[in-house]
C-alpha cells in the first residue's frame, strides 16, 4: 500500500510570497510580493533564502509562536543540494528534515510532516518550499542572458516561497490521506518538455490513489496537479480517459493558473512553489472546493545526466484535503 490515512493532521495557517511576474498574473491575494528578483539582496540565491526566511518568520508571528514551539520543519527547493532551505533554517534550533522531489517537493514535505504528526511525538511542524526563476533557469537550462530559444512545451520556473503550519490542532483544513508516488521513466530525453515527462507519473499516482482508497475521481471537487502545464495536461487527460475511462472534469493545473495569457509564458509555470501558490491563494479561497486532491509532479533530472543522454524519470505524490 502506497496510501496512508491520517486522523490528526491539519493545516492551521500558511504564508505565501510571489515574485514580480506572479503578482501580475491571475492571482492577486498573495501575502507578500516582490517588486524585482533581487528582493533587496545582491544575488538571486540570497533573494530566495530571504523569501523562505520571511515566510517562516511571518507564519510564526501571525500564530504567536516561538521557534521553540516548532517540533519539526520539513523543507526543500530546486537549488543544488537544497542549499536554499538549509540556509533558511541555519541556527534556528528547529529540527529539520531536508527533501528533494523537484517540483513535487511541497506535497512530499506535507505527507512527511503528517506521517511524523501521526506518531504523536511531533505536535507542530512547518512545511516550506520555494523556487526562483533566475536560480533555477541557469541551473537546469540556461541563464536568461544567453537568450536561448524557448519552445511551446517549455515551462517557466515560478518565483515564490510558501510556509505552512501543520499540526495536531484542529482547523478547517484536514489532511485526510496521502499516496506516495513511484518513479516513472517513459524514455523521454527532451528537457524542454517536462509536461510529457511528468504526466505518466501523475497518472500512475492518481490511479493508485483511487484504487487504494476505493474512490472514483468524482469523489473530489477538484484535482490540483502541480505543474504539468498546457502540454502535460493534455497528455494526462487523454491517457486517463483512453486507458482507464477516467474523465477529468474536475481538474485544475497549478502551472496553468498562475500567469495570464498576455504574459506569454509558453506551456505555463513550473517549480515546487507553483502548487502551493495556487492551492493557498485560489483553491482554498473558493468555498465550493471541500474535497481536494493534490497531485504534485516532479521531473527528477540533472544537467549532467541529460548531457550524458540519459532519459528522465518523474514522480508524483498525492495528498487528500478536506475543508471542514
Amino acid at each position: 500500500m502506497a496510501s496512508i490515512k491520517y486522523s490528526n493532521c491539519y493545516i492551521n495557517d500558511y504564508y505565501t510570497i510571489a515574485g514580480p511576474m506572479e503578482k501580475n498574473g491571475q492571482i492577486k491575494t498573495y501575502d507578500e510580493t516582490l517588486d524585482d528578483y533581487y528582493f533587496g539582496e545582491k544575488t538571486f540565491e540570497n533573494a530566495e533564502i530571504k523569501m523562505q526566511k520571511s515566510s517562516i518568520k511571518n507564519i510564526l508571528i501571525r500564530n504567536r509562536l516561538e521557534k521553540s514551539n516548532i517540533d519539526l520543519a520539513v523543507g526543500g527547493d530546486l537549488f543544488d543540494q537544497i542549499a536554499i532551505t538549509s540556509k533558511a533554517f541555519e541556527n534556528t534550533e528547529i529540527p529539520f528534515l531536508g527533501t528533494y522531489s523537484a517540483c513535487a517537493t511541497f506535497v512530499e514535505n506535507l505527507l512527511i510532516a503528517c506521517n511524523m504528526l501521526s506518531t504523536r511525538y511531533i505536535k507542530k511542524t512547518l512545511v516550506v518550499t520555494s523556487s526562483h526563476n533566475l536560480t533555477a533557469e541557469k541551473q537546469f537550462r540556461y541563464p536568461i542572458e544567453y537568450g536561448a530559444v524557448k519552445y511551446k512545451a517549455n515551462t517557466f520556473t515560478a518565483t515564490g516561497a510558501a510556509c505552512a503550519l501543520v499540526s495536531n490542532d484542529i482547523s478547517k483544513i484536514k489532511v485526510e490521506s496521502s499516496t506516495i508516488g513511484k518513479i516513472i521513466n517513459m524514455g523521454i530525453k527532451d528537457v524542454n518538455n517536462m509536461g510529457a515527462v511528468m504526466a505518466p507519473a501523475a497518472a500512475n499516482t492518481i490511479i493508485t490513489h483511487l484504487k487504494e482508497t476505493k474512490r472514483t475521481i468524482d469523489y473530489y471537487d477538484v484535482v490540483l496537479t502541480g505543474d504539468l502545464g498546457e502540454v502535460g495536461v493534455k497528455i494526462l487527460k487523454e491517457y486517463l480517459e483512453v486507458n482507464h475511462n477516467i474523465k477529468m472534469k474536475n481538474h485544475m493545473d497549478a502551472g496553468e493558473n498562475i500567469y495570464n495569457k498576455e504574459q506569454d509564458i509558453n506551456s505555463g509555470a513550473s517549480g515546487p512553489i507553483s502548487l502551493p501558490l495556487v492551492l493557498f491563494n485560489k483553491v482554498l479561497k473558493n468555498k465550493k472546493y471541500k474535497k481536494i486532491l493534490l497531485v504534485a509532479t516532479g521531473s527528477l533530472h540533472t544537467p549532467t545526466l541529460i548531457n550524458q543522454k540519459n532519459s528522465i524519470g518523474a514522480i508524483a505524490h498525492a495528498v487528500s484535503l478536506e475543508v471542514i
